[in-house]
């Protein structure tokens, strides 16, 4: 039987099936229920800009935008994104998908918290970002109808979302922070982290070993 939440259907194939219930097994309520959110508000902005991202597609970037945050899914010292980015690209891979598929999830999610650019992409791409948006960040949230809004707070509620996804973000970045120089994340130590501070660009050009 179809799940339908506020007049949308959750895809169904095994991959959907199988990418759920592993980010419930390994992140928890918290980025479980904010990324369902973020696949249906970024439903939801496709039907305003009149575009059709693939939704099993886009359901998959949503479910792994921020996998990388709890989860580290490679040794490297990378930026959050990229190494939940890496780890859905080769979800992707190892199930039979395209390698363009498996990339257009990589950059969406990749890019989830670049400012300016995902927004000007593919329809998988933006509607990922501007689902993110909306849910963190309120980004037309008094545009939305309300018992639509009511329905999908009603099966993916939010709690105490804004604390407990900052300190979830500071926990998962706080062990990496030379990831956060010249991203948005370094906000997050700067705010909560006693001690930290950030690089910025004009101290990096000054630095730099060139002698003028």
């Amino acid at each position: 039987m179809a799940e339908v939440i506020a007049g949308f259907e959750i895809p169904r194939t095994t991959a959907v099936a199988e990418a759920t219930r592993h980010i419930q097994e390994t992140t928890g309520p918290l980025i479980y229920h904010h990324s369902r959110r973020v696949f249906l508000f970024g439903l939801i902005h496709a039907r305003r800009l009149g575009v059709e991202p693939d939704p099993e597609l886009l359901y998959l970037a949503a479910m792994f935008h921020d996998a990388g945050l709890v989860t580290p899914y490679s040794d490297l010292q990378q930026r959050f994104e990229v190494d939940g980015a890496d780890h859905a690209r080769r979800f992707l891979l190892d199930r039979g998908f395209p390698a363009a598929a498996a990339e257009t999830v990589w950059t969406a999610i990749a890019l989830h918290t670049t400012p300016g650019i995902p927004d000007r992409m593919g329809p998988e791409i933006a509607t990922t970002y501007l689902g993110v948006l909306t849910d963190v960040l309120g980004l037309g949230l008094d545009g939305l109808d309300t018992d639509q809004l009511a329905e999908i707070l009603a099966v993916h509620p939010r709690g105490d979302f804004k604390n407990e996804f900052l300190r979830t973000t500071v926990d998962g970045l706080k062990n990496r922070p030379e990831t956060t120089i010249g991203t948005v994340n370094s906000d997050y130590l700067e705010h909560f982290v006693p001690g930290f501070q950030r690089v910025t660009t004009v101290e990096r050009i000054v630095g730099s070993p060139w002698p003028s």
